[in-house]
């Protein structure tokens, strides 16, 4: 491939942090700047995509935008809901792009197919719907869709439905998603594509629905009847949070917002992230796919939910978690990850076929790490009930506190094994710190737990083995210089060691976790903004540059915020802040160079740390200043 070759590849693909995400916590989907849906999978957010052009151009999208322009003049969400809106002007006039997944109320009482959870009074009708309105002068607006099935293996075809030309039936050669096209244009078809235009003068008004489940509007004032109901849901559910009266209040609702639409209502799961393969490195293979639930994660997730209101969700993925964690084996050995149905083979397989975004190869589907063996899973899991029953959770039953009890006897057993550590590295297992620090907070909180239940002969046991531990690392895993080293035997740094003050194994005023957190700051960032780790020399299993951590930059800031450094603490915050994409999106990482964002995206990593550091940093102001 020749040079300017490259170059035309890399700019057909949109930045990663310019795409909108659109949810309906069934299903969700990403818009590039020039109105083309690029990423969509049925009939689950797991499944193979329908739409799938951000990881190869001949992968298929929507696009519903004015012919000939492609550059919009303001992209935004309207305020408090996960409705995208463009605005568009042309030579002619000026267009408005209203995008959503269309929420609506449960009419009836019967049970949702899917659903091991309740759907609340609202739930996903499978309907892309995306509404124009001339907002002056006139404009030409067109649909074009091409729907490549099975991650762009398979074209379907288009069929008319009924007399007239404004449904159509689009179909994979075999099987399904079976696809309904509705619009207010006239519709067309040429082999896989479905398309049509018209001209809207000032005033008018035009709408395209991409429906999977029957849930479509057959005419304009369903359409806008469908836009202002989902608009009144998310609006009504934010609104259940409590937020703080400030500034950065918009970055916190936007990932709250942005949680929420991670979410897989039939079971209370919430992903790391909605899409496969979009690299840490571009042109590079660490590209993994994301669209499951991470174990570890469950601590992060309650605190941030409970952080900020939302209770409900945080009981509904606490259940999740016990579901997906129950049943694992007499030796009850958690699962790093599970499916958001809960499933446990996640088998990992290369889509030879796809280029890649910016020809990031290999593109992945599933995930190799699912069987690692990584020994921070049972301190997450453990803090996470934890968090709950300090939260004024009922008091779990019996069954349920003997397999607890068994994930702190795993910990206690398994904390001298050396793992892969919690940046699941394909290099050869070590005795990172970190990994231990959370085997201690295993028996920590099994042994808080334990006291408060009166269960005494468990509560000194583990204490004691707590403590032990404790010991060890304190001995092992601090370096020379005083500070925490990666793991046991190295003098290396790695941003996991910031989790020893934010889960409390040591008070944040203790010497060894200041010169710990200083250190990351001064010698593990580029630009101020965190690596996990150096590559050149953390045996990852691969070569090549990454971009920083996004979520160890803000464990940064809570740590900082933590040990006393508040100024540095908030000018790394505004920093972060200011490099959130243009609709506050963050993905994985960030170039601290070019302050591009790269991997997966939305990443719910990054969101749940913002919530934390934000919130810590708020209400540190204000304990400083007391408001009148």
């Amino acid at each position: 491939m020749t040079d300017d070759a490259e170059v035309s590849l890399a700019e057909s693909f949109p930045p990663i942090a310019e795409y909108g995400f659109l949810s309906d916590c069934e299903n969700n989907c990403l818009v590039a700047p020039d109105g083309s849906v690029e990423w969509l999978c049925l009939p689950r957010p797991d499944s193979p995509s329908v739409l799938g052009a951000i990881l190869d151009r001949t992968a298929g999208n929507f696009r519903f935008a004015p012919m000939n322009t492609h550059v919009p003049h303001q992209r935004r969400y309207i305020p408090g809901t996960m409705v995208l809106e463009t605005t568009w002007h042309t030579q002619s006039g000026w267009l408005l792009v209203q995008d959503l997944l269309v929420v609506q109320p449960v009419s009836d009482g019967s049970r949702r197919a899917d659903y091991r959870r309740s759907p609340g009074d609202f739930a996903a009708t499978g309907t892309l719907l995306r509404l124009a309105t001339c907002i002056e002068g006139h404009v030409e607006v067109v649909i074009n869709a091409v729907p490549v099935f099975e991650y762009g293996a398979q074209t379907g075809t288009w069929a008319y439905e009924g007399d007239g030309y404004e449904v159509m039936t689009g179909r994979p050669p075999a099987g399904d998603p079976v696809l309904t096209m509705t619009s207010s244009l006239r519709l067309g078809a040429a082999g896989a594509r479905c398309y049509g235009r018209t001209t809207l003068d000032k005033g008018e008004s035009a709408f395209v629905a991409l429906s999977w489940a029957g849930g479509q509007p057959t005419n304009l004032d369903e359409a806008e009847a469908q836009l202002a109901t989902t608009v009144s849901y998310w609006r009504d559910w934010l609104s259940n949070g409590t937020f703080p009266d400030h500034p950065w209040r918009m970055y916190m609702e936007r990932s709250a917002l942005t949680l929420k639409g991670l979410s897989y209502a039939p079971s209370g799961a919430i992903m790391a992230a909605a899409t496969t393969s979009l690299p840490e490195t571009p042109g590079g293979a660490r590209n993994w796919d994301y669209r499951y639930t991470w174990i570890r994660d469950s601590s992060f997730m309650l605190r941030s939910l409970y952080r900020i209101g939302f209770d409900w969700e945080a009981l509904e993925y606490f259940a999740f978690v016990l579901e997906a964690v129950a049943g694992g084996g007499g030796d009850f050995n958690l699962q790093i990850m599970y499916g958001i149905d809960g499933r446990k083979d996640l088998s990992e397989s290369t889509l030879d076929h796809l280029s890649g975004w910016r020809d990031s190869r290999p593109v992945r589907v599933g995930n190799g790490a699912w069987d690692q063996h990584q020994n921070d899973v049972w301190g997450m899991l453990l803090d996470a009930v934890d968090i709950h029953l300090r939260q004024g959770a009922a008091q779990i039953v019996k069954p349920v506190w003997e397999g607890v009890a068994g994930f702190v006897e795993s910990a206690i057993a398994h904390a001298g094994d050396p793992d892969q550590g919690i940046w699941e590295i394909r290099g050869e297992p070590q005795q990172f710190t970190a990994s231990k620090v959370l085997c201690w907070v295993a028996m920590d909180r099994g042994a808080d737990m334990a006291r408060v239940r009166q269960d005494h002969e468990r509560a000194e046991k583990w204490r004691e083995a707590a403590d032990q531990l404790k010991a060890e690392i304190l001995e092992q895993g601090v370096d020379a210089k005083g500070r925490f080293r990666q793991a046991y035997g190295n003098e290396e740094l790695d941003a996991s060691l910031l989790l020893i003050p934010i889960m409390e194994f040591l008070p944040a005023d203790d010497e060894r976790v200041r010169a710990t957190v200083l250190a990351i700051a001064d010698e593990l960032t580029e630009d101020g903004l965190v690596l996990r780790y150096k590559v050149d020399s953390t045996d990852t299993g691969f070569e090549g540059k990454e971009g920083t951590f996004t979520i160890c930059s803000f464990w940064l800031v809570t740590a900082l915020a933590m040990i006393g450094e508040q100024e540095r603490a908030r000018a790394l915050c505004k920093k972060l802040l200011a490099f959130a994409g243009p609709l506050h999106l963050y993905a994985e990482e960030i170039d601290a160079t070019t302050g591009e964002h790269l991997g997966n995206f939305p990443q719910a990593f990054t969101h749940l740390a913002l919530i934390d550091a934000v919130g810590r940093l708020i209400e540190a102001e204000r304990v400083a200043v007391p408001q009148l």
